[in-house]
């Protein structure tokens, strides 16, 4: 993938974001601290954000970095799932371990099920 494209999957990425959210772009500005001429701007692949932009931007859509960067077969999991598991950062220790274990049964288990059933997925 070039940097153009790229840029034209962020600007796509960004619009879709912000219109599902139901922000106009003075709202995403608002939120994301950024003045609206360069939401613009980032919305017609014009400009690119910098780092501190992107995660306000983020921020400001409640998405992650990733879902306004790649395409969704290109990275994972799904921004519902990744904010689930931003949010056991607030567990305890013992808590987090648990999520942990069950995840990875879980994971076990289905590895488990492929291996035994023709044409599971």
């Amino acid at each position: 993938m070039v940097i153009h494209e790229i840029d034209m999957n962020f600007a796509h990425h960004l619009a879709t974001a912000r219109k599902h959210a139901g922000l106009t772009q003075q709202a995403l500005a608002d939120r994301a601290n950024i003045h609206v001429t360069q939401i613009r701007r980032y919305e017609a692949g014009t400009s690119t954000p910098t780092l501190d932009a992107l995660r306000n931007i983020a921020i400001g859509l409640a998405v992650t970095t990733d879902s306004l960067l790649f395409d969704p077969d290109q990275r994972g999991p799904s921004d519902d799932l990744a904010l689930a598991f931003e949010a056991t950062q607030h567990l305890d220790p013992h808590e987090q371990a648990m999520v942990r274990e069950l995840l990875e049964a879980l994971l076990l288990h289905h590895a488990s099920k492929r291996r035994t059933t023709p044409n599971a997925g």
